[in-house]
């Protein structure tokens, strides 16, 4: 699999039994703690390997750094909340590379392995699916509201944890269904990732508006006239093939092209199975998680009701 579906990593068969998942990312600061931005920076990493129904082995540090003006304990920080992410995902961390640049950036190249029956691509979706969302929607707006000063120290420390957990156990939990695609929501927003997932599968979307997962405080900041760089560029992609059915306040429509870092998964399964995808999920300490529409034919777009 290379780049032909805009999909979440690139895929190199090596026998019948074992395919390798290659994929890099790596942001600017989303907060000021750097242990924080270390864990959610790696947490965005390491998403994509899952994304596609793969187990991250090995991760190598990209870091851009400026040795001359921040303190290197500033470094460490970074480094350990990385690293600790990494361990927690069950991989190693087995080096990187370093350049000093003005403007700090964190992120992580990972390898993970797959075996090649079971990749989970985001072009497999089916007509008749039920779709689920495991994560809530909104950090865009949240962490440049807090850049702006404008958000509450006790509302980023909500956030905060939910960002930076791993999607490992959402995925182990959706393997044990008939995922027929899967994708993460990242930088292009769930309006985004979702119409690629219906282009790519030729299916419509159909989503519910008031079940989608979504932060209170991100509305909040919309509401209040923060937004981000990226919305409108997000809304340009999606073209004519987001329909927005629901009677949808600006700052509610703004949602769905925020753009997410460490976002959850969007997986499309049998409409049969998804309630006990759900349930699942819940277990498994992903209590954000939601249905939150479904597929059927007809041109690739997303319809968003009430």
């Amino acid at each position: 699999m290379g780049y032909e579906t805009a999909d979440d990593a690139a895929v190199y068969r090596l026998s019948s039994e074992i395919a390798v998942i290659s994929t890099v990312d790596y942001i600017t600061p989303v907060v000021d703690d750097p242990l924080w931005y270390g864990r959610v920076a790696a947490a965005n990493s390491l998403s994509d390997v899952w994304a596609m129904g793969g187990q991250p082995v090995m991760a190598l540090n990209l870091v851009n750094f400026p040795s001359k003006t921040l303190d290197p304990g500033i470094l460490r920080d970074m480094l350990a909340g990385g690293a600790e992410k990494v361990t927690e995902a069950g991989a190693v961390l087995a080096g990187g590379h370093s350049v000093d640049d003005p403007e700090p950036k964190y992120g992580m190249a990972v390898t993970g392995v797959v075996h090649p029956d079971r990749i989970l691509k985001n072009s497999g979706a089916e007509p008749g699916d039920a779709l689920v969302l495991t994560k809530p929607l909104g950090t865009g707006v949240i962490f440049n509201a807090n850049r702006a000063g404008k958000l509450s120290p006790k509302a980023l420390e909500e956030v905060l944890p939910v960002v930076a957990s791993l999607n490992k156990g959402a995925m182990e939990a959706a393997l044990k269904y008939d995922v027929h695609g899967m994708t993460d929501i990242t930088g292009f927003g769930f309006a985004g990732h979702a119409l690629e997932m219906a282009v790519h599968s030729g299916v419509r979307m159909r989503v519910s508006f008031s079940a989608l997962p979504v932060y209170e405080e991100a509305v909040k900041m919309y509401a209040s006239g923060v937004t981000t760089g990226t919305n409108e560029g997000n809304r340009r992609v999606c073209g004519g093939r987001l329909l927005v059915k629901a009677g949808l306040k600006k700052e509610q429509g703004e949602i769905l092209v925020d753009p997410q870092t460490s976002g959850g998964l969007l997986i499309s399964l049998p409409e049969g199975q998804a309630k006990d995808l759900v349930g699942d999920l819940h277990a498994a300490g992903v209590p954000w998680a939601s249905l939150i529409g479904s597929t059927e034919g007809g041109d690739p777009e997303i319809v968003v009701e009430s």
